[in-house]
């Protein structure tokens, strides 16, 4: 038997070593990059632009969810005037206390000069500044022989500050006005009927609600209530990027809580510039016993305020003692 020759003998291939294989790995292969086409890029790019402008709108929402309060309120700490600046003698107080002992709010106790002064008044300032910024108006509240309680919300004054209570809200500033009306029916054992509210500016819209809730209070003031406070922050140009009026709940509705009030009212309103006088729908909403009065701006400086006034206390029933 012949053999074959060696040239004819197929020699078995060397197996390859661990070396060999690891680099063999190691190696790109031809089908590791396939071909991306170009509409797919278009569309991934398409998605990633999209989901960029959704978290900076989300962002937007977020930081304007924080910070929308400062277009309505504008707190201040500072206190430049006390009771004592127009000559009336007054008792600080802090009340509201919490469960650990620490008051939230703080006010001034400004008795009547007639121990027997048939009204007390709780004072409601406005979005702006705080209570120091309202002296005049408490002077003359005072002159009327009534005694008045004068307090700031929180995050005003010297009242808890926005840091320990959080950014000021219709809630809020409520809650506040509740409080008030508790010091001067438990603390001070002051009979509800013998109670008037003084709001002014968004004060008034928020003594309306006050008054809603608590037919028993003798009356009721409001002076130059907005009709449509939260307006001017939906109005902003940065609340019309975003859902504002989803992000945030006040409202501040004059009309909705007027339409409840079963305690008489007195409207003190701010004369136009141009004579033209309409009445608010807040004015209209209410069907109980109101007056309305117009007044140069603002209507605590006119010189019918301290009349008007007068002539609106003398006619509440007087309180039951």
């Amino acid at each position: 038997m012949k053999r074959a020759p060696k040239s004819e003998i197929q020699q078995k291939p060397t197996p390859p070593s661990a070396i060999e294989k690891r680099f063999e790995d190691l190696r790109p292969r031809r089908d590791a990059f396939p071909t991306v086409s170009p509409r797919w890029l278009l569309m991934a790019g398409g998605v990633a632009v999209v989901g960029a402008l959704a978290c900076t709108w989300l962002t937007l929402c977020l930081l304007y969810w924080q910070g929308s309060w400062q277009l309505l309120y504008h707190p201040k700490l500072a206190i430049s005037r006390t009771p004592a600046t127009v000559k009336l003698e007054f008792e600080p107080i802090r009340f509201a206390t919490t469960e650990s002992g620490t008051p939230q709010l703080a006010g001034w106790w400004i008795p009547a000069s007639d121990a027997h002064s048939r009204f007390t008044m709780l004072y409601l300032h406005g979005a702006d500044g705080n209570v120091s910024d309202a002296m005049d108006t408490l002077a003359k509240l005072h002159d009327q022989g009534l005694s008045v309680l004068a307090f700031d919300y929180r995050g005003y004054g010297q009242s808890l500050p926005i840091a320990s209570a959080g950014r000021p809200n219709e809630k809020k500033l409520l809650q506040d006005a509740e409080w008030a009306l508790d010091y001067l029916t438990q603390t001070r054992r002051i009979n509800p009927v013998g109670i008037v509210v003084y709001g002014e500016g968004l004060g008034a819209d928020l003594a309306a609600e006050l008054a809603e809730h608590h037919s028993s209070l003798a009356g009721v003031i409001l002076a130059e209530p907005p009709s449509e406070p939260m307006e001017m922050v939906f109005a902003d140009p940065r609340s019309r990027l975003i859902p504002a009026r989803l992000l945030v709940s006040d409202r501040y509705d004059v009309r909705a809580a007027a339409a409840q009030l079963r305690i008489p009212s007195l409207w003190l309103l701010a004369q136009p510039a141009d004579g033209k006088t309409v009445q608010p729908p807040g004015y209209q909403a209410d069907e109980f016993a109101k007056t309305l009065a117009w007044l140069n701006q603002p209507v605590a400086g006119d010189p019918h305020f301290a009349e008007t006034l007068r002539r609106w206390l003398d006619e509440l029933p007087s309180p039951a003692k």
